[in-house]
């Protein structure tokens, strides 16, 4: 052939492949056979290798995959990923439309719902037009860059209609077709099936060679259009949008003019939601404005102009084998039923917790009883209530121990609230893996290459005591150590390669930021966001160990329970030993300022803010107020520069502030100060 048939020829089979995986994944057709399929993909591959002049990024070859990824980079979301607040009431779906008409100060709203579909969140970026760069939520700030295996979906577009820069947010998900085509193929190879469509797709985009995730037959729909256009004024234009530029959205998505159609629109999908070929668990329901949105902006961890409403968990019926006992980081005392292995939801249900001394006593749980089970929010089982018409007349009453079933201690219990806890803190094994297991976690000093096992055979060994014994690690103690892994009669031996990335990924956890270092931790209530507040507000460790309760309270969103548990952990002597060892090993102490700063117009300026505005979120404004030298407080006081206000803003502010004499400005007036 020359060249002008050759390049013919490519395109005529790129179309055609195109045209017949939109048919497949878009509407459940398949008008030619797998073999077909598979000989016009191979002469497209061979036409393609013999003339690399007509490859393409948008060519359908690249979704055969074949690249290997020995490790996930990570990278900074543009924005953060935020989590959904779920809903399964009526109340909570009408409140949440209270609360929105009370911010924007309406009376009617316009929402957009879709379809929440049961897959793994992606976040994808675009340059000019070319797919540049696929992320995984991670922690909601940083996720785990899976490009080579995200240009193997099919329905994703690596080249769109337009050459515009832009990130997009969507679900990637197995459809139930092919999920059992997956679990077929498995059976008659005589291996284990999958458990669910969703840990499938997970798992699948985390594997190294992405031609197996190509196998998986991984589909995408997207819903989100980060970067927004200043044209598109509405969520539900912006998802026509996306499908312009050549992305998979589903056509399932319906503006409704007020809370009752939403509520038409969440029962009639109850019904149907069955019938479709991919799992779905709810409905999303969001402002339709964007500019409303805006408004409303987000709290720390999710939209306020967005909800999921979730369906009724399935519900079935099992065996109480055991009720056994764990012990958390904390001390805190979990009973958990051991049950007869059930099928709920996908997945294959042998335990459950029971939370507390209360719960047991509420649902008068009894080893042997036949209890039912659901799945909390479709993922966490939860026994929901007692078949007492099959309990057997000798039945006794289960009592809740009273020592602790790994040290022996004598537990002891919170006055007024159902809580037992071993106070053997220091030396209770489980407590002690599981402090440096969260020390160790992604979110915290992401140390990787040591498991649960190695840190429970490592404490065994007595190397690890506290979490700063593992900067006390070397590469000498370690080689060829034998770990006893729970539950089982094995033996693991460290090898080299194992001992080299422990030391490495150790060293390496040196330079993470010292809000990682203050919520690896594990102080009692110290979450990740709250760690980042108090190392921004007190800038090193040695300030937030001498500050006192008053001092811990005036920062934003610490309140006393926070407070409390922080003079306590500083109180106690055994811990500053364990963070003069963790200084002495070069850890981070200290609060690095991002470089911000645009000006110092503001400079010894303190802004308390209140109520809604126009051109600025609340968290827009508080970041132009620090880009610009000037400080934001929380609560009104004699340092207090201005209150700068908006609409529906608070009156007792306004009435304090008066008093105080401090200068109340509006939005127009904070304009003009930057």
């Amino acid at each position: 052939m020359d060249k002008n048939s050759v390049k013919k020829r490519i395109l005529q089979l790129r179309d055609e492949i195109n045209f017949h995986n939109k048919l497949y994944y878009d509407e459940s057709k398949n008008i030619i056979s797998d073999y077909e399929y598979d000989t016009k993909i191979k002469e497209l591959i061979d036409l393609e290798n013999l003339n690399p002049e007509f490859k393409s990024l948008d060519s359908p070859s690249v979704k055969v995959g074949g690249k290997i990824t020995k490790s996930f980079q990570t990278f900074d979301h543009i924005q953060p990923m935020l989590s959904l607040s779920n809903t399964y009431s009526d109340q909570d779906l009408f409140d949440f439309d209270k609360r929105v008409k009370k911010i924007l100060g309406v009376d009617e709203i316009e929402y957009l719902c879709e379809l929440k579909y049961d897959g793994v969140a992606l976040s994808i970026s675009y340059n000019n037009g070319l797919f540049n760069r696929a992320l995984t939520r991670g922690d909601g700030s940083k996720g785990d860059d899976i490009s080579n295996n995200a240009m193997t979906i099919k329905t994703l577009p690596l080249k769109l209609s337009e050459a515009v820069n832009l990130e997009v947010r969507g679900e990637a998900f197995i459809s139930k077709f092919n999920f059992n085509k997956l679990n077929k193929d498995k059976k008659d190879k005589k291996e284990e099936v999958f458990s669910n469509p969703r840990n499938t797709a997970s798992g699948s985009l985390k594997m190294q060679d992405s031609s197996i995730v190509s196998e998986r037959k991984i589909n995408c729909f997207m819903y989100s259009l980060v970067s927004v256009d200043e044209n598109i004024l509405t969520q539900e234009k912006s998802l026509k949008y996306l499908m312009d530029l050549g992305f998979n959205v589903p056509d399932t998505y319906k503006r409704c003019s007020d809370i009752n159609e939403v509520k038409d629109y969440i029962n009639y999908w109850e019904e149907k939601r069955d019938g479709l070929d991919v799992e779905t668990d709810g409905i999303v329901i969001k402002v339709n404005s964007l500019k409303y949105q805006k408004i409303l902006s987000n709290t720390a961890k999710s939209p306020r102009w967005a909800i999921a409403y979730k369906y009724k968990s399935e519900s079935k019926k099992t065996r109480v084998i055991d009720i056994q006992f764990q012990v958390g980081r904390t001390g805190a005392i979990t009973p958990v039923a051991i049950l007869d292995p059930i099928e709920l939801g996908g997945s294959i249900v042998k335990r459950a917790s029971l939370h507390n001394s209360n719960e047991i006593e509420r649902l008068d749980i009894r080893i042997n009883d036949r209890v039912f089970i659901e799945k909390g929010g479709e993922i966490i089982p939860k026994v929901t209530k007692v078949d007492f018409r099959e309990r057997d007349s000798k039945s006794e009453e289960f009592v809740f121990i009273t020592r602790c079933p790994s040290c022996d201690t004598l537990l002891k219990s919170v006055e007024d609230q159902a809580i037992h806890y071993c106070p053997n803190y220091k030396k209770c094994t489980p407590q002690v893996s599981g402090r440096i297991e969260h020390f160790i976690s992604k979110n915290a000093m992401d140390i990787e290459h040591i498991g649960p096992e190695t840190v429970k055979g490592l404490i065994n060994k007595e190397l690890l005591n506290d979490i700063s014994d593992l900067y006390k690690l070397k590469y000498e103690k370690i080689i060829g150590l034998e770990l006893k892994i729970d539950g089982e009669n094995k033996v693991r031996s460290l090898k080299h390669k194992s001992c080299q990335n422990i030391i490495n990924s150790i060293e390496k956890s040196k330079k993470n930021n010292f809000s990682n270092v203050l919520f690896g931790l594990g102080i009692r209530y110290v979450g990740k966001t709250t760690a980042e507040k108090l190392a921004k507000y007190f800038k090193n460790i040695e300030n937030i160990k001498s500050a006192n309760f008053d001092q811990l309270t005036d920062v934003e969103e610490i309140g006393d329970k926070i407070a409390e548990s922080l003079v306590k952990y500083f109180n106690d002597q055994e811990n500053l030993i364990i963070l003069e060892n963790l200084v002495k090993a070069g850890l981070k102490f200290d609060y690095e300022e991002k470089k911000l700063l645009e000006s110092d117009k503001l400079s010894g300026q303190i802004f308390v803010i209140s109520g809604t505005f126009e051109n600025f979120s609340r968290e827009q404004i508080k970041l132009e107020i620090e880009k610009n030298s000037g400080k934001v407080s929380k609560s009104l006081s004699s340092k207090t520069s201005y209150l700068l206000a908006g609409e529906n803003m608070g009156p007792k502010k306004k009435i304090k502030a008066e008093e105080l004499k401090i200068m109340i400005i509006n939005e127009n007036q904070f304009i003009k100060l930057i």
